[in-house]
């Protein structure tokens, strides 16, 4: 085996790229970091520099992986400041480090591509062996992989990295025939209170409307960019992502993306959200209002999208990262994992101390946010059957 890394995702041929992907998973598409690279949201001024991994086999592409060369730590949303500042105190730099990731992207999903018949176990091995090296050429304090599948976090942590746990909140659709019906999950109580909470919708004259793929036009992403920028605005930021970037996806991807939009009485759009599918999963990723309209955040980002997904079969919804307030609105807290390999073998028992510190307290956390979901005492143990494991429920 033999690895190369390129710095343009144009030295890879599309077709060539998505027989080895072999995944609808949309955050891996060629399209869609050739549209971060096109737009100029990844790059130096970022702080992203594409560092793709391109593994070969008798001389024949057989793997991918898209890994960055990071000169900080934005956009990852594993925060890891902490031991930059170790390193700074200890008169060592943490940057550049080496990030597999999606960039800007906290949604769990594949890493490592390779074609069928390789094996995994060997060229992971291969892959961590040959980045170590590479680490004595370029100088690269670390490697770590961001929010992998549950496959690869046995595979990786199985060849040495070490492992770091998170949580999110997820939806999970255990065969509902409509809103109605996961609804029926809830106490009377909390079932009242999201009725009531989405009826506020209809008496401020807001409507809703789902906008897939082709069918967004050049004036809906205008609005939808704006509203975007509001929120970050507000806040005192600005988006990591510009316009131009949302136009390409949505001329190099349709058949990936799910606009949701609001609009008020006079027919104007007040509010947006843009989400990504594939055939098991909605990812909800960005979202923004022209102002501020009761319970609005709550009927774009994640109403909508359950009834999308109970209508299409879809069986998880991703909204993002962080978020208490999703609890009572039926999304399961579940763990989420990075893996990490430090150079600096100085370091390795302060890290542990804190990677395992910090999985009991996401552990008590998770059990403590279990207690507040909306669902029937019997609803949340069938679904919390096997701890953690979220799993499918006949009905």
């Amino acid at each position: 085996m033999e690895i190369k890394f390129t710095d343009s995702i144009d030295s890879i041929d599309p077709e060539e790229w998505s027989s080895i992907i072999n995944s609808d998973y949309p955050f891996l598409k060629h399209s869609f970091f050739n549209a971060l690279e096109k737009s100029g949201c990844i790059g130096p001024e970022s702080g992203w520099n594409p560092f793709y991994l391109l593994l070969y086999n008798q001389e024949k592409l057989s793997g991918i992986m898209p890994l960055f060369l990071k000169t900080n730590s934005s956009g990852e949303f594993v925060f890891d400041w902490s031991w930059a500042d170790a390193f700074y105190r200890h008169g060592l730099p943490y940057y550049p480090k080496l990030v597999c990731s999606i960039p800007f992207t906290p949604a769990s999903g594949p890493r490592l591509s390779l074609i069928n018949g390789l094996d995994r176990t060997k060229a992971i091995k291969f892959i961590i062996k040959e980045v170590k090296n590479l680490s004595d050429k370029i100088d690269i304090s670390s490697f770590h992989i961001l929010f992998p599948n549950n496959k690869e976090k046995r595979e990786f942590t199985n060849s040495g990295l070490r492992l770091r746990t998170s949580n999110s909140f997820h939806w999970f659709n255990n065969k509902y025939k409509n809103f109605d019906n996961f609804l029926n999950d809830f106490t009377s109580r909390q079932r009242k209170n999201l009725k009531k909470e989405r009826s506020k919708i209809d008496s401020q004259g807001i409507t809703m409307e789902k906008v897939q793929g082709n069918k967004i036009t050049a004036k809906m992403w205008d609005n939808f960019y704006s509203f975007y920028q509001r929120t970050y605005y507000i806040r005192g930021s600005k988006g990591y992502l510009n316009l131009n970037f949302f136009k390409l996806i949505g001329k190099l991807m349709p058949e990936a993306l799910l606009m949701i939009l609001a609009k008020n009485s006079k027919g104007e759009y007040v509010a947006a959200a843009l989400n990504f599918l594939d055939k098991e999963s909605l990812y909800g990723r960005y979202w923004g209002s022209l102002e501020d309209y009761d319970s609005l955040h709550f009927e774009t980002c994640y109403y909508q999208g359950i009834e999308y997904c109970i209508k299409n079969g879809l069986h998880r919804f991703d909204p993002g990262v962080q978020g208490e307030h999703k609890i009572k609105r039926g999304f399961c807290p579940i763990e989420t994992y990075s893996l990490h390999w430090i150079k600096d073998e100085r370091f390795k028992g302060a890290i542990d101390n804190f990677l395992s510190q910090e999985k009991k307290h996401i552990q008590s956390y998770n059990k403590s946010c279990i207690e507040l979901l909306p669902f029937k005492e019997s609803i949340t143990k069938d679904i919390y059957k096997n701890g953690y494991n979220i799993r499918s429920r006949s009905t």
